[in-house]
């Protein structure tokens, strides 16, 4: 997916793919539109019921969509499945941090009250139930996580593999970019959102929001550590 004009050096390179991967397939958009925007655009496109989801400077494991896909066809009643993300330095490669998320429904129901349940790079969904629900929000930031709550909140179940199956490339525009305020306000209009739906109540509403206005306003290597040490379990 290329969300409007990309830059020469990223032309020759899907190029190159494309030249060379069988079923490597590219849809361009000719205006840029967001995430939610390609990730609509991808549903409408997309020919088959899995949609596996990644982020251009991810790296997933060799296992990861055998995995998932498996873990689906075992269980056909999910609707989307995520996993563990292990977190490097975009730099020297060394590994920073594991991301866990909660592995059951009604573990991953209680968890999405507050934060997103699922790590975003390892999602894996069917095509069926994003339809169901419009796809995704118009919102400029937050949309996964606006997404995966509408889809529990319309029923659909959730699992999530407990190991990492991809690697998340940090450095230190990735803290910067989460304490700024675009993505604090983000942030607080997606939990009022989801608070005004009725998913979840006011304090869920309220401690989650102390904590992003606090992260906003500390230093950015305080933010880093909080992330590393407390948000990382």
């Amino acid at each position: 997916m290329c969300d409007g004009k990309l830059t020469e050096e990223l032309d020759e390179l899907i190029a190159e793919y494309e030249s060379r991967v069988k079923g490597f397939n590219v849809l361009r958009l000719e205006e840029k539109v967001g995430v939610g925007g390609c990730a609509n655009a991808g549903l409408e496109h997309c020919k088959n019921e899995y949609i596996v989801k990644m982020d251009s400077d991810d790296i997933a494991l060799p296992e990861r969509c055998e995995l998932s896909l498996y873990a689906m066809a075992k269980r056909p009643e999910i609707d989307m499945l995520g996993a563990y993300i292990e977190e490097f330095d975009g730099v020297s490669g060394e590994a920073i941090a594991v991301k866990k998320t909660p592995g059951s429904t009604k573990a991953i129901l209680e968890y999405a009250k507050r934060r997103n349940p699922f790590n975003n790079q390892t999602l894996v969904y069917k095509k069926s139930a994003a339809l169901k629900i419009g796809g995704y929000s118009d919102i400029k930031r937050c949309e996964d996580y606006d997404f995966v709550v509408r889809m529990l909140a319309s029923g659909a179940v959730g699992r999530n593999i407990k190991r990492v199956l991809v690697r998340y490339r940090v450095n230190d525009g990735n803290y910067e970019r989460r304490r700024n305020w675009a993505n604090t306000r983000s942030f607080i209009t997606v939990r009022w959102r989801i608070h005004k739906s009725g998913f979840s109540s006011l304090w869920d509403f309220l401690v989650p929001t102390c904590l992003q206005l606090m992260l906003f306003i500390l230093p950015a290597f305080m933010t880093g550590l909080i992330y590393k040490k407390l948000l990382r379990k």
